[in-house]
């Protein structure tokens, strides 16, 4: 499974609209944790790194950034600037954050806890990986 957008339920009012997730409805897994990136400076990139295990689905609460998403053959980029949609990142996939606008908020949704083994840092480590 490769990476994609999935657009969220939006519910517009004149009050401010209202969107959601359901975990195992608008993402492909349970959510075992959530975390959030904020004040990002200038120019900083987030991520580099791959999962062994872990699915993510972030979106772009406030503000906008890019999510570049590389299966080992072939990068895409995703730009993420909706509260409505989230890109949904299977493992197994190297992903990297960047060109954050001022004051953009990211949260993630995670399939797994915390695990600093699930970690793949070394680009090369994580071709070997795909490799088998």
């Amino acid at each position: 499974m490769e990476s994609e957008i999935i657009q969220l339920p939006k519910f517009e009012d004149l009050r401010g609209n209202l969107s959601f997730i359901e975990e195992e409805k608008h993402v492909p897994f349970k959510i075992q944790r959530t975390y959030w990136i904020y004040d990002v400076p200038g120019g900083q990139v987030r991520g580099g790194h791959a999962f062994k295990e872990q699915q993510e689905l972030i979106v772009a609460l406030s503000g906008s950034f890019d999510v570049i998403v590389d299966n080992g053959d072939v990068k895409r980029a995703f730009s993420l600037n909706r509260s409505y949609y989230g890109l949904y990142i299977p493992a197994g996939l190297w992903r990297q954050m960047q060109n954050f606008s001022t004051n953009s908020l990211a949260m993630v949704l995670s399939s797994t806890p915390y695990s600093k083994n699930d970690y793949i840092h070394d680009y090369s480590e994580f071709l070997k990986f795909k490799e088998g």
